[in-house]
């Protein structure tokens, strides 16, 4: 896995001989917005244009003095920037990625990659045959936190990994908007916590532990009753051989998830005494994101009556959007390749599609590794 230091990011800022990089948003909603405002305040980039109908983006366009346009291909074709993000619907991510990849732009893809498996394959297909990068955008990869736990791993300190425990419990509102208007799209197929949630933790896990091959899963609407699964529980297999378990609810009235413990987003309330993750192995466990280690320091201590040294891992606490346009910043430019590929966007999608299949079928289902 390629990484990427501070003082590499902050030498693209500073470069005024490559001029700003023009990069335009399509999408100017909750995460689009967000978007927006990191560009904005990014020196060595220019938003250029926003690419959304809406007469709310329609407004932000005029006060910000940039063009919008209905679509990409209107985008592309009238003032072809030199990077796009996009920051609409899962169901667009597709057909709006390979315009952009066929165009020669390279583009940061909110995640998903795409709303379907056979979705997700067109684009990295078209991505990879037109040799256009593609960055999407799990967006926690650029955390300090995921950086600071996975240097834990690689260290060996917890020993050969046996397993992972997570969860991403919490209470999405029923009354602001979020599942209604434009956006009631995530009551349907390609729009429910799986997706939205569950393949940010996919992809933590198989950069904290490595490839899922196989998983288990049981869903349920019972509370919300949309067309999608509002909660799940599921088990993975991973191809060292750990095991690991996870819940997701987006009706589970629980501060044990990303958003509400690690701090990163202002927006949510935090609770710095919990944890949504917890790696695993033979000689201790890391509990993230409190980043607090256990383990035996010899393995002649090992045994469940014997105490843990303790340590808390300490990081620099940066803002991981902030530093995902950076990185994109470095891919648009050709200095950097994705740290989250189209590829790797594709295959944490085959295990979202594995987790589904598994729920409808409930048997094991296996995850192609490719």
């Amino acid at each position: 896995m390629e990484t990427f230091d501070e003082q590499a990011a902050t030498g693209i800022r500073g470069s005024a001989a490559q001029g700003l990089a023009r990069i335009a948003v399509a999408g100017a909603g909750l995460i689009g917005v967000r978007h927006i405002e990191e560009i904005r305040k990014n020196r060595s980039a220019q938003l250029s244009a926003i690419v959304d109908v809406s007469p709310k983006a329609a407004a932000m366009a005029a006060r910000l003095r940039i063009p919008i346009y209905a679509s990409v291909g209107e985008l592309l074709a009238r003032d072809k920037p030199d990077g796009v993000v996009l920051s609409t619907p899962n169901q667009v991510h597709a057909e709006q990625g390979i315009e952009c990849v066929n165009g020669g732009v390279p583009i940061l893809v909110e995640k998903p990659l795409a709303h379907s498996l056979e979705a997700g394959e067109r684009l990295c297909e078209a991505a990879e045959r037109a040799g256009v990068p593609v960055l999407v955008g799990h967006h926690r990869r650029h955390s300090p936190i995921v950086r600071a736990a996975i240097d834990v791993v690689q260290s060996n300190v917890l020993g050969p990994l046996v397993g992972a425990m997570g969860s991403a419990a919490f209470y999405k509102p029923d009354s602001d908007g979020y599942y209604d208007g434009p956006n009631a799209w995530r009551r349907h197929p390609g729009g429910g916590p799986i997706l939205i949630n569950m393949i940010h933790e996919i992809d933590s896990l198989r950069a904290l532990v490595g490839e899922i091959i196989s998983v288990q899963a049981v869903v349920s609407n019972a509370t919300r009753g949309f067309e999608v699964e509002d909660t799940a529980a599921i088990t993975f297999q991973f191809a060292n051989g750990a095991l690991g378990s996870f819940f997701l609810s987006d009706t589970g009235a629980s501060a044990r998830s990303w958003e509400q413990t690690s701090r990163e987003d202002p927006a949510f309330a935090a609770y710095e005494d919990e944890d949504c993750c917890t790696i695993v192995g033979t000689r201790g466990s890391l509990a993230i994101p409190t980043m607090r280690l256990k383990y035996f320091e010899r393995d002649g201590d090992r045994s469940w009556n014997r105490p843990f040294r303790t340590h808390t891992v300490t990081f620099e606490r940066r803002n991981p959007l902030e530093l995902q346009i950076e990185h994109f910043l470095r891919v648009v430019r050709r200095q950097a390749l994705p740290l989250v590929s189209a590829r790797d966007g594709l295959r944490n999608l085959r295990v979202t599609d594995a987790i589904s299949r598994a729920a409808r079928t409930g048997c094991v289902e296996r995850v192609l590794v490719n």
